[in-house]
């Protein structure tokens, strides 16, 4: 079990207690005035409720409670992701390795916390299999490009996504038993900046910044959502073994990475005429689009903290 103390029942509850606060004001909006805007944001509203609900059923278990609620959404964002490609029958037998061994293996290492092999399964071993399961089913046509759609979707579905539980392994001297938190700050820094560009480029937006690619991310929503996020990180910082200041440079961090993130699944969203990569989850989209943010900010946090905190 995790270590249940009064800092992460704080946190929780402030969680849920935003939660509530957004569904009144959804609500009342909706009671006023009923557009796509409004039904939008409460569909958002809910699916945020319940996974919430699902994320502190997953504490609760205890950290393999939390490594297997990854490797589902793991798995949902691959199916996603390799759905967008055109694959042939020669790809089968390698997106069964990717699907139901390497993908597990991944989850399995970080549940037993064999950090020098979950590094570079994926990586290494994975990148190099791939092409060679597909090699050996003697179908050439479009080699190259069905190689890297699938070294691409386990890289970003996967091993990416895998880095935010090893959040569990890292031994930081006096936060013992205590890492949990430290996945929640990521995954709330990380989504309420998703949040906050989208409110304030809807409310302020004007100049976007990649037109061609995403005419919704704005600079005036990439500057305040940014900014507020990093500050709501900076806040969070008593959950967390860094300063204040410290708090807020990483927070500064992972949400520009978010960003990035955000944008280049725009580009592949784009590029295959899409708006959502599924509608899995209700006003969100797919997995992939709500863990988008999530996949280019995990791993480098992760080494950030490992780096500077073990």
């Amino acid at each position: 079990m995790n270590s249940w103390d009064n800092e992460l029942c704080w946190l929780l509850g402030g969680l849920f207690s935003l939660l509530l606060v957004a569904s009144l004001i959804g609500g009342t909006l909706a009671k006023f005035k009923q557009n796509d805007t409004i039904s939008n944001l409460n569909a958002r509203i809910r699916a945020w409720w319940l996974m919430c609900i699902i994320s502190v059923l997953a504490i609760m278990i205890g950290p393999n409670g939390s490594v297997v609620l990854f490797m589902l959404i793991s798995f949902f964002a691959l199916r996603e992701c390799i759905t967008l490609l055109p694959t042939r029958r020669g790809d089968h037998e390698a997106l069964f390795w990717c699907f139901f061994i390497i993908l597990p293996l991944q989850y399995l290492l970080v549940g037993i916390q064999w950090y020098g092999v979950f590094i570079i399964l994926i990586p290494v071993y994975a990148w190099l299999f791939i092409p060679a399961r597909l090699a050996l089913a003697g179908d050439t046509q479009h080699f190259l490009e069905r190689a890297a759609k699938i070294q691409w979707s386990m890289m970003i579905a996967v091993y990416c996504i895998s880095h935010a539980p090893a959040l569990l392994m890292l031994p930081i001297p006096g936060y013992e038993t205590e890492n949990i938190k430290l996945l929640l700050f990521l995954m709330i820094v990380v989504q309420i900046s998703d949040v906050l560009q989208y409110v304030f480029g809807k409310l302020w937006g004007k100049h976007p910044i990649v037109p061609k690619l995403s005419p919704n991310k704005t600079v005036e929503g990439f500057i305040g959502g940014i900014l507020t996020a990093s500050l709501v990180g900076m806040g969070l910082w008593w959950v967390t073994p860094f300063t204040p200041w410290q708090a807020f440079l990483i927070s500064l961090l992972i949400t520009l990475l978010g960003f990035l993130g955000g944008l280049c699944m725009s580009g592949i969203k784009r590029d295959r005429g899409i708006k959502d990569f599924g509608a899995m989850i209700e006003g969100h989209g797919g997995m992939m689009d709500r863990i988008d943010s999530l996949c280019f900010a995990a791993p480098v946090f992760f080494h950030v903290v490992r780096y500077f905190y073990t």
